[in-house]
């Protein structure tokens, strides 16, 4: 159960939410400027807070944030992985190096074989030994989202990390994500613009529009306007 509430402004920006997401799968629907990227970056712990604005974030009745109590956990001890769009790799080392990046309580046996599973998971394997810059870009966030899964996060932050990849790989590597996630405990929040993701999930959406969530529940509910607005295209061609 992730329980979080923010009051917080970016210049007129307003986001102003307090909601739990109790799903395994937390899809945050909304078109762009809605707010999706700086919720998750509070959820991080990678923005804060500032004077009169207020934030809390509870995970599993851990707290990471709650401002009323002035507690704040630092972003490196919330179990808690971002994956963004743009994947950020160190240019100067290997897929391999990237993926161990944040595996130093593992030895050397332990770290390689960490390594080939998460590769092995996001379909990257045989790009271990090559570098960022000989790496497409679907390929460089697949290798984002498996340095991301590797430290074994309890919080999993999507910020449409698949949309280099095309619809048919993108489809594969979500289901694969789905069940290792399961399996693994970890809670995810995915946030696209794009409802397809909503709806090949299955999973609860929250829908944010101008910094507030609107409504919160299966997609079918929450994004049937949005559904019926696809089907419509489809039927045009």
């Amino acid at each position: 159960m992730l329980d979080l509430a923010f009051n917080a402004r970016r210049g007129s920006f307003h986001l102003d939410v307090d909601c739990q997401f109790a799903s395994d799968w937390t899809v945050v629907f909304g078109p762009s400027g809605s707010g999706k990227s700086v919720l998750l970056r509070l959820l991080a712990g990678l923005d804060r807070t500032r004077g009169q604005q207020h934030a809390r974030v509870t995970l599993d009745g851990r707290t990471f944030t709650d401002t009323a109590r002035n507690a704040w956990t630092r972003p490196g001890h919330r179990q808690t992985a971002l994956v963004a769009q743009q994947p950020a790799l160190f240019p100067h080392l290997s897929v391999r190096a990237n993926v161990a990046y944040g595996l130093a309580g593992l030895d050397r046996t332990g770290r390689a074989a960490r390594v080939e599973e998460m590769l092995d998971l996001v379909g990257a394997a045989e790009l271990v030994d090559r570098h960022p810059q000989n790496l497409s870009g679907g390929q460089a966030q697949r290798v984002a989202l498996a340095r991301a899964l590797a430290p074994g996060p309890r919080l999993l932050l999507l910020d449409e990390p698949f949309s280099a990849l095309d619809g048919a790989a993108s489809d594969a590597l979500i289901g694969r994500l789905q069940l290792w996630l399961r399996r693994n405990n970890v809670q995810t929040v995915l946030v696209t613009h794009e409802a397809a993701d909503a709806f090949a999930l299955g999973a609860e959406v929250a829908l944010i529009r101008e910094g507030c969530i609107l409504a919160q529940g299966p997609a079918s509910e929450v994004l049937a306007a949005e559904q019926q607005r696809l089907l419509e295209r489809l039927t045009s061609f």
